[in-house]
């Protein structure tokens, strides 16, 4: 996995647990989709 999409999938997970923040909340923090962030705390994760 890209070093870049790593550290922001981790990022996001932080600000998610730290804020119990829903994904919309979160996507509209980080700028980028639902669908980015569904992908980036799941599938992303796991490679």
């Amino acid at each position: 996995m890209k070093d870049y999409i790593e550290e922001r999938a981790v990022e996001i997970a932080n600000y998610i647990i730290e804020n119990q923040a829903t994904v919309r909340q979160t996507a509209k923090q980080f700028g980028v989709s639902k669908s980015t962030i569904h992908m980036d705390v799941t599938k992303e994760m796991v490679l």
